[in-house]
């Protein structure tokens, strides 16, 4: 992780945010490195989301600033934010049924501050199934193929972040795993930078460099993911779920 504001990506300073009278969030600070890759984890409840939503500008911002390429975004609303260059995957997927495939993905489509590297060719490349499926609808699609059109739509923006909110929840197998190699394919680009919140900890921890863990709305834990998969008892303690050290 960076070690200052002035070299983040994207950077949180004791953000303290919540939804009307309630606060989830209490004094989180975080940064993001450019082409930089942080796990996000804890149980359930933590301030996951709620975190992911404050980047985006969809909570009460109580005091701390999030800060974006060395501005101040604070109070910029969501859709300004996203067109800088922050992408967002929220975990209700939220593509638009009444749209085709293609057409929820050139709607979005731009390029961004390093061009239009994400482009329908690319996507397609690494979603053959929504290449096959481009003419159907959004609501003809199968849970697994609406995750897919959901991240490939924030890629169309050619972010230089993207927050992914538990893509691989309630999905086959086979499915989880065409979305691990297309993560993969994504982290090998250097041009963006990934946050993944996920309850798969054995995954998140491997597909990524940093690891962050909250724990009643404050940091309770942050370092390389390495380091995390091998310290079994903060796991056990923190997160609930055990994963065993490489050999």
């Amino acid at each position: 992780m960076v070690d200052s504001m002035a070299d983040a990506l994207l950077s949180l300073a004791d953000v303290r945010a919540g939804y009307g009278d309630a606060a989830v969030l209490h004094g989180v600070s975080l940064d993001v490195p450019k082409s930089g890759s942080i796990a996000l984890l804890g149980r359930n409840g933590v301030g996951k989301s709620t975190l992911l939503l404050t980047i985006m500008g969809y909570t009460q911002l109580r005091s701390g600033t999030v800060s974006w390429q060395g501005q101040n975004i604070s109070r910029m609303s969501p859709h300004l934010r996203a067109r800088s260059g922050i992408g967002w995957v929220a975990q209700e997927r939220e593509i638009f049924p009444s749209l085709n495939v293609e057409e929820n993905l050139t709607t979005t489509a731009r390029a961004g501050a390093a061009g239009a590297h994400w482009t329908l060719d690319s996507i397609y490349r690494m979603f053959p199934r929504l290449k096959e499926r481009r003419g159907n609808m959004g609501n003809q699609l199968s849970g697994g193929e609406q995750q897919m059109l959901a991240i490939a739509r924030a890629l169309m923006t050619n972010p230089s972040v993207l927050l992914l909110d538990e893509p691989l929840e309630g999905l086959a197998p086979v499915i989880v795993e065409e979305l691990i190699d297309a993560i993969k394919l994504m982290l090998s680009d250097k041009r963006l930078a990934i946050v993944l919140v996920e309850q798969h900890t054995e995954i998140a921890l491997e597909l990524t460099t940093d690891a962050v863990v909250l724990e009643r709305g404050t940091v309770a834990w942050r370092g390389r993911s390495q380091d995390l998969r091998n310290d079994t008892a903060t796991l056990d303690r923190l997160v609930g779920l055990r994963v065993e050290p490489d050999a």
